[in-house]
């Protein structure tokens, strides 16, 4: 298998030239083999999230962004926003 260096992202760029050509195909197949095993985990346990784990995820994702106090809601505001836009439309 031929794999071309100038096609590496450029964060990978310095230590792969210095990779010997064994150890870059060996790193190579490495990601062949496991890649597939890899997505295939994520993808368990992407099935197995209940709708409370992705909250706590998006949750801890986006903590910082808002104010400490923020309660935390249930519900996405959706029906809350489009309230305020038809009160908004109904505006001369």
């Amino acid at each position: 298998m031929a794999v071309s260096r100038s096609k590496c992202n450029t964060g990978y760029q310095s230590k792969i030239r210095r990779m010997s050509d064994t150890k870059l195909r060996a790193w190579v197949q490495n990601w062949n083999e496991l890649g597939p095993v890899l997505d295939a985990i994520k993808r368990r346990e992407l099935e197995a999230m209940t709708d409370a784990d992705v909250r706590a995820h998006v949750t801890a994702l986006f903590g910082g962004t808002y104010p400490a106090n923020l309660a935390e809601r249930s519900e996405s505001g959706l029906v809350e926003q489009q309230r305020w836009f038809a009160r908004a439309h109904r505006r001369p």
